[in-house]
């Protein structure tokens, strides 16, 4: 563990791990409801010190201040006067998210009504709800209360290693022992001149792109390179009559409209992966990189 916890504090640049501070700071105002782990966040937080752990997938997400811009009458005298700038700036934050099982129930109904109808918060058996209970309006103050609480609580779940400098310089200097470092640029389909460099090149961007956090790896002496997130989603393997994209996601939930990808038998050399597309042209890298998107989102959004 304490090797882990040297490497985290040894990461540079956008994997750099953010203090609590900066944590704390990020985690009241970004915008929630649109972060692709957002269910693995709020399970994480309801079921933070439970013995008895909640089904998460079985709630849905509720905006507490409705998410219909033409709020009613009510839900405008709760904010009060700055409601619109109010709406505008927290409405996806974490303050104003919650768990439910009576999404369609709640509607854009005003604070009291979600709060005492039945299955209303003040009947709420989650922990993420438990503030909910006795409040009698909710405004820009129940929410930075609230968000206030959740990322304390989080600062706890996901909590900074503290370590010793000199324990993180001891690990450092085994973190940096020369491993071999391999490259695609030599493959005879890739190099300079090979049958695939341009196209290969193009949809490597684009993997790149699709978010900070995706890095890429080369495997089997310069075989094939990967992509990787938290877990590999997407592997370009080039060999000279092809150029081959396989997909790390169950190929049954893959959404292929045109039919390109095909099923990898469960023998095949790649594992994990169910998916292989083989990549001709350019004008094909839009319709791919539609593939290659869910793989990534189905990572990312994963539970498991």
């Amino acid at each position: 563990m304490e090797s882990v916890e040297a490497n985290f504090l040894l990461l540079e640049s956008y994997r750099r791990l953010p203090s609590d501070e900066e944590f704390y700071n990020s985690f009241v105002s970004r915008n929630i409801y649109n972060f692709q782990r957002r269910l693995y966040l709020l399970r994480k937080l309801e079921n933070n010190e439970r013995k008895e752990p909640v089904p998460v997938n079985e709630y849905t997400i509720e905006h507490i201040m409705p998410q219909n811009e033409n709020l009613s009458l009510e839900w405008k005298i709760s904010l009060g006067s700055e409601w619109q700038r109010i709406h505008s700036e927290y409405l996806h934050t974490l303050g104003n998210l919650t768990l439910t099982g009576y999404n369609s129930e709640y509607s854009d109904k005003p604070f009291i009504e979600k709060r005492d109808m039945e299955g209303g918060f003040s009947n709420s058996p989650l922990k993420l709800n438990s503030d909910l209970h006795n409040l009698n309006d909710w405004d820009e103050t129940s929410i930075v209360n609230r968000a206030d609480r959740l990322a304390k609580m989080a600062c706890n779940v996901w909590s900074y290693p503290l370590l010793p400098d000199v324990t993180v310089n001891a690990h450092q200097s085994n973190i940096e022992i020369a491993m071999p470092e391999y490259t695609i640029s030599g493959h005879l389909s890739i190099d300079e001149g090979g049958n695939w460099h341009d196209l290969y090149n193009a949809i490597h961007r684009e993997i790149m792109n699709l978010d900070p956090c995706v890095s890429q790896e080369y495997r089997l002496r310069k075989n094939y390179a990967v992509y990787i997130a938290e877990l590999i989603f997407a592997a370009v393997v080039p060999t000279p009559d092809r150029l081959s994209i396989y997909l790390y996601m169950p190929f049954s939930e893959l959404q292929d409209p045109k039919g390109m990808a095909k099923l990898i038998p469960e023998s095949y050399h790649m594992r994990r992966a169910e998916a292989e597309l083989i990549l001709q042209a350019p004008d094909e890298i839009p319709y791919v990189m539609s593939l290659v998107r869910q793989a990534f989102r189905h990572q990312m959004e994963s539970e498991d």
